[in-house]
């Protein structure tokens, strides 16, 4: 059976978190097939996020060794991604391996995004034991995507993927 290019790609895994595809994360954002060569389109989770060249990497390994000769990779930064491009299935994923996923946004106006230098307050729910009481103890945890909170509940530590 011959597997498409888009299944191929929809399979490659996000480096930073691993439990994730880059289809899950939402920053595959096309992918196309013509005379054997294949153009993939992806966008950063942030400008200048780190696993960009990596994720290209992954995904022109997982293509040739698919059978495709002829990748190519392409970045576009317009429009700029959001966490509300993470598919139900990838919260699900997110939240069953023990970090918190990041709450809808909703729809955005075109433009600049404004600079808020003060952390919103939000209602985290663990996803451990769901409870609401957590707190946030790092703005930033193993990446800049999440930051790290702890339950009072459970006591239990676990990282969440901020919204943006």
């Amino acid at each position: 059976m011959v597997t498409s290019a888009l299944e191929v790609a929809s399979r490659v895994r996000d480096p930073e978190l691993p439990v994730l595809t880059l289809a899950d994360l939402g920053v595959l954002r096309d992918v196309s097939e013509q005379d054997g060569r294949v153009v993939v389109t992806i966008t950063p989770t942030y400008t200048g996020c780190p696993a960009l060249d990596e994720m290209g990497a992954d995904l022109r390994r997982s293509l040739t060794a698919a059978g495709f000769a002829e990748v190519e990779v392409r970045t576009s930064l317009s429009p700029a991604w959001t966490t509300d491009w993470i598919t139900e299935d990838g919260r699900r994923k997110l939240h069953e391996a023990g970090i918190a996923p990041p709450s809808r946004l909703g729809p955005r106006e075109a433009g600049p995004v404004p600079l808020n230098l003060t952390p919103p307050s939000r209602r985290v729910l663990c996803p451990r034991c769901d409870s609401p009481r957590t707190t946030e103890v790092s703005r930033f945890g193993s990446t800049a995507c999440k930051a790290l909170r702890r339950c009072e509940d459970c006591l239990e530590p676990f990282e969440h993927v901020k919204e943006i």
